[in-house]
Parts: C-alpha cells; structure tokens; sequence
C-alpha cells in the first residue's frame, strides 16, 4: 500500500491519527517517504506511484466522477488562512498548488496566489501589509458553501481507506505539546497561531461540501480552467 500525503499544517491531527491507527509496516514506511506538496502528489497519484492519498480537489476530479472518493477531505471553514491571493502583487500561481490556482481564476482574482506556511506567516504578519484575499471567504460569501482543497483519494484497497478515513474524522485528536512546538519552529509560527489555523480546518464530506465539489467542477469547465493531467 503506497500512501502519499500533504507535507502541510492542514494535516497534521492526520500525522497524529496515522501513528496509533493499526496499518502494515510497509503503509508507514511508504507515508514517510512520500510526504510532498500538492501538486507533486497529484503528479505521483497520475503515474500510479502511490494508490491513494490527499489529491488536491482540481486534479481529483477523475476519482470523484469514478466514485473513487472516501468522505474525508481538506475543508476551508469560511476561511482558510493559508490560500490567499495578494491583489497588489505582480500577478502569478502557485506551482505548489493547482486547485487554488485554479479557485483563484474561477473568482476572477488577479494577484499574487500564496499557499500553506508562506500564507500563514504573511496573514499573521504585523501591518502594514499588501491588500490580499483568502479564497475560502470570497467563495463561501459567493455561494454559501465551504470549500474543498483536497479529497482523500484512492485507485486501490478502497475498503482499508474507506474505513481509515471514517475512523480518522470520527476521531478527536489531540496534538501533544511537544509536537506542536516542533512545528512552530519549522513553520515561523507559534502554537496559538497554529491552533487557530486548525480551527478552520474540516475533514468530513457532507453533503454541502460534496455540492461544493460539483459547483467548483462546473465553474471549471465553464470558464476552461485547465486540469492536472498525466499527460
């Protein structure tokens, strides 16, 4: 079992979870070595280098139309913090990150796009600071809906990541101190500024988050966003 995950604070009580949930040595071994961003692990799910993981939502849409899916995801609660658009910057994307490149063009934004820890430490700068925009607001004041920047996704051994995923969002999961200074360290942060992140943070599918999901694919394919592709 090849699983491959977002190197992100975004999943972190995941990293917390994964260490007591029972899985084959060669599962932990595989998660260790396959940590990346975004977009290199959608590259990875393409070429069938890892069977499941948490695909960024733009390059999913194959495994949603495939049902494919389990019913955890990576959820911007209203906000989200870290996938922000500095509008008066030099406009430019995120190579890290398709699905908020492609969020930010579905809104009609122009600007700077900037994702995890980058964002985090500029939304927590002191001011003065560029005008900027997190794309979890401006789509849930468009539409209502919060949204998904990433889908656990698998292309083999749907029933083990099915149940792993069910038991991960029904789960509470406390992070011990000592790991969350560990992050603070490597992200800039502090231990408060991490927790309230957190906070913004869902991973259970329910149904407005699954009509999200289609919502964004329409808009997509109306305004022809390219997506990821193998090819």
């Amino acid at each position: 079992m090849r699983f491959g995950k977002i190197d992100y604070l975004n999943l972190l009580p995941f990293d917390i979870f994964i260490k007591g949930y029972p899985t084959p040595s060669s599962f932990k071994q595989c998660l260790n070595h396959r940590k990346s961003y975004p977009a290199k692990l959608n590259h990875d799910f393409f070429f069938r280098r890892i069977d499941a993981g948490f695909i960024s939502s733009l390059a999913g849409y194959d495994s949603w139309r495939k049902k494919q899916v389990t019913s955890c995801a990576i959820i911007g609660n209203k906000k989200v913090l870290s996938v922000l658009v500095l509008l008066q910057e030099k406009e430019g994307l995120d190579a890290q990150s398709a699905t908020s490149n492609a969020l930010c063009q579905v809104l009609g934004l122009k600007g700077q796009v900037l994702i995890g820890d980058k964002a985090l430490r500029f939304y927590h700068q002191p001011q003065p600071k560029s005008d900027f925009v997190d794309l979890a607001t401006l789509w849930h004041q468009k539409t209502g809906l919060p949204f998904v920047f990433g889908r656990f996704c698998y292309q083999a051994h749907g029933k083990f990541y099915t149940k792993m995923a069910k038991a991960f969002y029904q789960r509470p999961i406390k992070i011990p101190h000592y790991i969350l200074e560990q992050r603070a360290k490597q992200s800039g942060l502090n231990r408060g500024q991490i927790l309230y992140y957190l906070k913004h943070i869902l991973y259970r599918v329910r149904p407005k988050e699954e009509f999200s999901l289609h919502c964004f694919y329409r808009q997509v394919r109306l305004k022809r966003v390219p997506r990821p592709r193998r090819f």
